[in-house]
């Protein structure tokens, strides 16, 4: 199974991303502090699969030609970001749409609650003009009206 191993170091308003597989390929990324360290961490990955497939007899050597070996994709770094940032966009949608979710949920949970109370107040209303009714009839029933 592989493992990879991250690394993030601050120096300044500069940040530098690693990230090390276990089969001893690695690659840095250096970016300013907004540059979300989900994308640098995606767009090493991708690079680095990128550089074996160029490369494949890199993976595993320990020779020092190897050490320095330069690889850059700029149209790869583009599209990932590209890509994050439409997925960025997507996840700020779906947390706003879950809180008016969430708001809805509790609105329409009050409205049943109130709706209960207006049943129980009509139900009371109800029995009390019943009695009303039974009062008044008793009442009226012992006068004649000419």
């Amino acid at each position: 199974k592989q493992w990879y191993q991250r690394r993030v170091r601050e120096e300044k308003e500069y940040i530098c991303h690693s990230l090390t597989k276990s089969d001893g390929i690695g690659g840095v990324l250096i970016c300013d502090e907004e540059y979300p360290q989900r994308v640098a961490f995606t767009f090493l990955l991708k690079l680095l699969d990128d550089f074996v497939k160029v490369h494949p007899k890199a993976r595993g050597v320990r020779h020092p030609s190897l050490k320095s070996l330069k690889f850059g994709n700029n149209s790869l770094f583009i599209r990932i970001l590209g890509q994050q940032i439409v997925l960025t966009a997507i996840q700020g949608d779906l947390d706003e749409t879950k809180v008016i979710l969430y708001n809805t949920i509790e609105q329409v949970l009050e409205r049943g609650e109130k709706l209960d109370d207006i049943v129980a107040k009509s139900e009371n209303l109800s029995m009390t003009s019943k009695q009303f009714y039974k009062t008044a009839k008793s009442t009226n029933s012992c006068c004649v009206i000419l």
